[in-house]
């Protein structure tokens, strides 16, 4: 049997990094068994459906790099692919339950007759689970067919399985409870049922289920922060799937090679924010540093920070310092403007060294007397101002730390230092020993 998986969101709202999950295992699953994996858009809710929540889902599919074998914009022969076009399959398909007497009008709408007995379903991930419809107190007949002509999800997901010939369904757990209900409607179909894996829900770190408010939840909101997508592929997979090693950072084909639902985990997932940070970090680290340049030029320009023309140079210098590429501009700001804010807490920490103030005067002289400038030569002026002094070197890198970029923290002191050339660092060094 070929495999063919399928994500079907419902474009009401933006795409939820758990709806993301879902069409991540889809795809996966899919691309594993080298089978197609079909987008469908349940848009039936009119007062619901909006253009830009059913744009959101193609961008967010798109960005992530789930593309998908058939559906919109790709076509295929089980179309159409949005359930608002499909009402003449889904009158033929009800047609069939009322030829075959498995339907009745209850006060305006059509209900499905239940057969009364238990109905068995083997999970791929939960396991057997039994539903008895013997009571029907329980387990009322369902309305498949509202009272104003429109079709329930249960009705017509059901339907676009079987036309979609869907082999094997991966949703969410909070689905599982309607699966015996579609079982009972495909057998009434004469239909073959799908493999069913219903896959554990996502936990905010204090257990508490993640709604679309929470930190994290709009994958739309990912790029803009300055996320990889394949960082966020990643993260997202980890979700729920366990794969049974210490490894945590996989490519995409990595994904694909290993992923299995027989490693699914039946315990819920935990979000985690900085968690997500911290992948993403591990995919920025292996980035040529020509390609961590270009993608961090967006969020660079946006800053209203220049481009020099050793733009490649200054955003290397930050590669492996931060987690997102949001963070690069405040990372860099002043490696290409001169205008900049010092950290409070580093310039105390500096007036706290009383040797600092004369120090730093004597390196200012000791650059400019500099021939050829380049950090080696700037570092052994140092030393020189150091000894000279009777200090230690070390005594004298901290401030000029904080003299050349304000802050505690950052690039390489070598990396600064040839970045801004001769004269920004000597000028630099002088206008700072001058505030303390």
């Amino acid at each position: 049997m070929s495999v063919r998986t399928r994500f079907a969101p419902s474009p009401t709202g933006y795409l939820h990094v758990g709806g993301a999950r879902t069409a991540l295992f889809n795809w996966l699953f899919a691309r594993h068994h080298g089978g197609a994996f079909i987008l469908r858009v349940e848009d039936t809710d009119e007062a619901r459906n909006t253009e830009d929540a059913k744009q959101a889902i193609f961008e967010g599919m798109n960005w992530l790099g789930l593309d998908w074998d058939e559906g919109p914009d790709k076509g295929g022969k089980h179309g159409p692919y949005f359930q608002s076009e499909r009402k003449g399959i889904y009158d033929a398909w009800f047609q069939k339950l009322v030829d075959t007497g498995r339907v009745y009008e209850d006060g305006g709408a059509w209900r499905f007759r239940f057969e009364r007995k238990p109905v068995t379903m083997h999970d791929l991930v939960c396991g057997e689970v039994t539903i008895d419809y013997r009571d029907e107190s329980n387990t009322p007949d369902m309305v498949v067919k509202r009272s104003d002509g429109s079709y329930v999800f249960h009705f017509v997901n059901v339907v676009d399985d079987l036309e979609m010939e869907i082999s094997h369904v991966i949703r969410g757990e909070d689905h599982l409870m309607n699966t015996p209900k579609h079982l009972q409607l495909i057998e009434a179909f004469g239909g073959t049922a799908p493999r069913y894996a219903h896959i554990p829900l996502i936990l905010n770190p204090n257990g508490s289920k993640m709604s679309k408010r929470d930190a994290g939840a709009a994958v739309g909101d990912y790029p803009r922060q300055g996320f990889l997508p394949g960082a966020v592929v990643n993260f997202i997979a980890l979700l729920g799937w366990n794969p049974k090693t210490d490894e945590e950072i996989f490519t995409l084909a990595q994904l694909v090679e290993r992923f299995s639902l027989e490693n699914v985990n039946r315990a819920p997932g935990r979000f985690d924010l900085e968690k997500c940070k911290w992948v993403n970090q591990q995919h920025l680290i292996p980035m040529s540093v020509e390609d961590f340049a270009v993608a961090a030029k967006p969020f660079v320009e946006a800053a209203g920070l220049p481009v020099p023309e050793n733009y490649v140079a200054v955003i290397g210098s930050v590669k492996e310092k931060v987690r997102l590429l949001s963070e690069v501009p405040a990372a860099v700001d002043f490696l290409l403007v001169d205008e900049f804010g010092y950290d409070d807490e580093a310039v105390a920490k500096v007036r706290g060294n009383a040797a600092a103030k004369d120090l730093l005067v004597s390196l200012a002289e000791s650059f400019e007397g500099i021939s050829e400038w380049s950090a080696d030569q700037a570092k052994a002026a140092l030393n020189e101002v150091a000894n000279a002094a009777g200090a230690k070197p070390g005594q004298l890198m901290f401030p000029l730390r904080v003299a050349l970029s304000g802050r505690a923290h950052g690039p390489d002191l070598g990396d600064m230092l040839d970045l801004l050339g001769k004269a920004r660092c000597a000028d630099r060094v002088r206008k700072f020993s001058a505030m303390l």
